[in-house]
């Protein structure tokens, strides 16, 4: 992943580079060097890249480029320019400076992407997206329980393994995360979507509903029409944000999905498939897995999870991992009364660490972040203030 630091003069542009930066999901950190007077400090960590946001007066952005790369003669300068080729004058004392690449104004995400991953190329630096960060949750079918499963991994996430965490409700035709947490979102995916060219960290927590365990929500769509509204690039730019801001990202498709996301599918770290063990489910698991098999997904990123099942199902469990050739990676135990008890009343499985079904999410979650799965203490996280 790579480093970079935006010098501009200009609070607009420099804002409109930053969600850019941050959408192109090759970017791990970003500085903002405020011009013209910005110096570096002795000792300062140079980024890899520095985006020179070039104005009127273009001379103290070249002399800070000058002094980084004394620095660092390995730093990457580019220039802004106002306008593509760059006139002459402007090429030659570029060129002095040491500035190796230009691209024009108003920038684009894909633009600094390409740019980004040949200077990767070039260098040691790894420009491979966030694999780590972005889970995705669906159901092999619909009603099995991919919602109820995304939002108690989340919470699990964000209290007993006290990471930072986003759920992003990308259900189809409508997204009904909000209901399961009894939240009321003021936006949502549609939201994200339509700025798009300005959504960077800060407007994207702004788009944000906090629970009360700490997870971050971005709300579903609310109207099916909703969808069509909705390109496929701008998700994947979103995730990317999302990814720049938080610890784990879960991603809800619910049981709906078509080719146009198979780039998000590939950006995930692991695509966790929910099912039970009856004959339509595993029908149509089997050929949930051949098709993300199909769009790209490596196999062993794909996780099946068994939702309700019964010990009564052992034989069922067997025959499900030699016809998909893959172990199960988690089963939930069916407890109908505190799951349906759970969603009706909005809140999560956590009012008794002691249930079983509770505790089995909770060792999901710590598996999916490597943590030690002994069972912690009584007194443990899963105390919260009342609702308000």
């Amino acid at each position: 992943m790579l480093t970079v630091a935006i010098a501009s003069s200009d609070g607009t542009n420099s804002a409109h580079l930053l969600a850019c930066l941050q959408q192109t999901g090759v970017v791990k950190a970003v500085q903002q060097w405020p011009m013209p007077g910005w110096k570096l400090a002795e000792g300062t960590a140079l980024p890899d890249v520095v985006l020179l946001d070039l104005g009127r007066e273009p001379e103290a952005h070249f002399a800070l480029g000058v002094a980084a790369r004394k620095v660092r003669p390995t730093i990457k300068l580019v220039a802004c320019a106002p306008t593509m080729p760059p006139n002459p004058q402007l090429l030659l004392e570029a060129m002095r400076s040491g500035v190796q690449d230009f691209v024009g104004k108003p920038v684009t995400t894909d633009a600094l992407k390409e740019m980004l991953l040949r200077f990767s190329e070039e260098g040691d630096a790894k420009a491979q997206p966030f694999l780590e960060r972005l889970i995705v949750v669906m159901g092999s079918k619909g009603g099995v329980g991919a919602t109820t499963v995304a939002v108690n991994l989340g919470v699990q996430l964000a209290t007993y393994a006290r990471k930072r965490v986003a759920l992003l409700d990308f259900a189809r035709p409508l997204g009904n995360v909000h209901l399961f947490l009894d939240l009321q979102p003021k936006f949502n995916v549609r939201d994200a979507a339509e700025n798009i060219e300005r959504l960077d960290s800060r407007f994207f927590a702004g788009l944000l509903t906090h629970h009360v365990t700490k997870l971050e929500v971005l709300g579903g769509a609310t109207h099916p029409e909703e969808w069509q509204a909705i390109a496929a690039p701008s998700l994947e730019r979103l995730v990317n944000v999302a990814q720049s801001s938080f610890d784990v990202v879960l991603l809800d498709v619910g049981s709906h999905f078509s080719s146009d996301w198979a780039q998000i599918l590939r950006m995930a770290r692991m695509v966790l498939i929910v099912s039970e063990a009856n004959v339509p489910s595993l029908w149509t698991l089997q050929r949930r897995l051949l098709a993300l098999s199909g769009m790209g997904l490596e196999p062993s990123r794909a996780r099946v999870i068994i939702n309700r099942w019964h010990k009564g199902d052992e034989e069922v469990l067997k025959s499900i991992q030699k016809d998909i050739s893959r172990p199960v990676f988690a089963c939930l135990p069916n407890d109908f009364r505190k799951a349906s008890q759970a969603i009706n009343l909005g809140t999560p499985l956590m009012e008794n660490h002691n249930n079983v079904l509770s505790n089995q999410y909770k060792q999901i979650a710590a598996q999916l972040v490597g943590m030690d799965t002994t069972p912690v203490a009584k007194k443990s996280f899963f105390s919260f203030p009342a609702k308000r």
